[in-house]
């Protein structure tokens, strides 16, 4: 009984090195991913949420599926064919600037975007980008995070 209480001890008194070294050492030197998303990391060379949803690149360069929030490759334009998903009335809104929109019309972007198919959600991104319409910034941020989620399913 002395023996396993003994190497129990152990276990512990390792365990909590190991913990400290990581918190001490590693988490200082490795950032996580969260990390990534502070606003200092916007003069990395990932492109921005802005950027992935309208398809604008800065460099031209094209997303090679490695960066921690590239979408690139399921959001940008790939033919110029628009396709409407039962949201015509959001055609009103061409023009207008990301922040220019009042809660309630926000509100009928984010009825559409939830009343889509998982397997639409791509299409009718590049379909609003084709429309020349700007999302608002909380439903870009929402279309990110749901083309994030099918991506990683």
């Amino acid at each position: 009984m002395k023996g396993a209480l003994v190497i129990f001890a152990a276990m512990v008194v390792i365990g909590i090195a190991l913990y400290l070294s990581d918190v001490l050492y590693y988490r200082k030197r490795i950032p996580s991913d969260t990390d990534t998303m502070t606003p200092e990391s916007d003069t990395s060379e990932e492109p921005t949420a802005a950027e992935q949803v309208s398809g604008n690149d800065t460099e031209g360069e094209v997303c090679c599926g490695m960066h921690t929030v590239c979408e690139k490759t399921n959001l940008s334009p790939m033919d110029t064919e628009i396709i409407y998903y039962d949201d015509e009335e959001l055609d009103r809104y061409i023009g207008r600037g990301a922040d220019e929109y009042t809660p309630a019309e926000e509100e009928e972007f984010r009825d559409v975007l939830m009343s889509l198919l998982p397997e639409d959600v791509a299409g009718w991104s590049r379909s609003i980008q084709l429309r020349k319409i700007t999302l608002p910034t909380g439903i870009r941020d929402e279309l990110l995070m749901i083309v994030r989620e099918l991506r990683d399913n």
